[in-house]
């Protein structure tokens, strides 16, 4: 279970070299979990050279890397030119229960046809507008936002591919329309989009088995057995306890080259791929620890100590001005270990 854990860790760039951008390390992973924002500046930090948060939000400033809804309704990275493509593939799913939200937190269909209406007017000619800016054209132009319905309304508006999140202003972003901030767009066909998704999913995360793009992407069995019978040519076949897994076949020689990193501590952010990216990753989450990672498994996934590709430990930034790392071992931990928790701690990204 360890080698297969590392094996993900060299495919997903946390060990050997690093992408040289961070727009080529979120092009690497197809899309990045980016709920809790930060975390995710960190996690693409830790997969470029030299790589700072800083850096990964220039990337979302000068419009190579975009944050929107893609896939399973959860906001996500992705490189600038992959969001329409994602969206018409993956968006359809997600858009077939949204009359139900609606009605469960009190719109119409007029009411977001209004605001779609009102967003384009707002935003056209390169107009960008933050969070808390957009909402109140829309409550303005009689569209109701309280309570759940103003995220509603944001996420059916980005879900739709009329608008992004681009640029950030004072930490805080803002919305654009998708179409004038992302000028050349790759839109291949479904059959295409299919293939290219398997291919990119099982070579960044890889090895994974068909149930972990499925859980990932949101997507159906048939849709990725589809897909995977176009990529398959370009991917290594790996069983797994009598399971089926597909990689990159460049991942174990990259494991190979990275093999004293891939067996040292790292500190993930929340949210962070090596983590969420699986359906199955029991060989990274121990079981019995798994509670610790995601309590009451309410979704919310916390930052994670990894030794050797397994999870040792959660852990949180401390308050205070020298702000110490608190961490929450699973288990005793040898004080070697403890020491390069501190010293990952102290190279984290910033």
């Amino acid at each position: 279970m360890d080698e297969l854990s590392q094996l993900r860790m060299a495919a997903q760039w946390l060990v050997g070299p690093r992408a040289a951008t961070p727009t080529e390390a979120v092009r690497r992973l197809t899309a990045v979990q980016a709920q809790d924002l930060p975390g995710a500046l960190t996690s693409v930090a830790l997969r470029t050279h030299c790589g700072t948060r800083a850096g990964v939000t220039a990337a979302l400033d000068a419009g190579e890397v975009v944050r929107s809804w893609p896939m399973r309704g959860t906001l996500h990275l992705t490189a600038a030119e992959d969001l329409p493509w994602m969206l018409e593939l993956l968006g359809p799913r997600v858009l077939g229960g949204a009359a139900g939200r609606r009605a469960t937190v009190g719109l119409t269909d007029d009411d977001v046809a209004h605001a779609r209406e009102l967003a384009l007017a707002a935003l056209s000619g390169g107009r960008r507008l933050g969070r808390a800016e957009l909402i109140d054209v829309l409550a303005a132009g009689g569209v109701p936002t309280e309570g759940q319905r103003a995220y509603h309304l944001l996420w059916w508006l980005a879900q739709t591919g009329l608008v992004c999140l681009g640029p950030t202003v004072d930490g805080d972003q803002q919305f654009v329309l998708l179409d004038e901030w992302v000028p050349a767009p790759r839109r291949p066909a479904r059959e295409e989009a299919l293939g290219e998704l398997a291919r990119r999913y099982f070579s960044s995360h890889g090895p994974a088995t068909v149930k972990d793009l499925v859980r990932w992407a949101g997507v159906l069995v048939r849709d990725v057995k589809a897909g995977l019978a176009l990529a398959a040519p370009r991917l290594e076949r790996l069983v797994v306890d009598g399971t089926e897994h597909w990689m990159d076949p460049a991942t174990p020689d990259r494991l190979a080259a990275a093999r004293d990193e891939a067996a040292g501590v790292h500190l993930l952010p929340g949210f962070d791929e090596l983590v969420l990216g699986y359906a199955d990753r029991s060989c990274t989450v121990p079981a019995a620890f798994a509670d610790r990672i995601v309590p009451g498994n309410n979704g919310m996934f916390r930052a994670t100590a990894v030794r050797a590709g397994t999870a040792v430990g959660v852990w949180r930034t401390g308050r205070g001005s020298a702000r110490p790392i608190e961490l929450e071992p699973f288990t005793d931990l040898p004080a070697d270990v403890l020491a390069a928790v501190q010293e990952q701690y102290a190279a984290l990204p910033r």
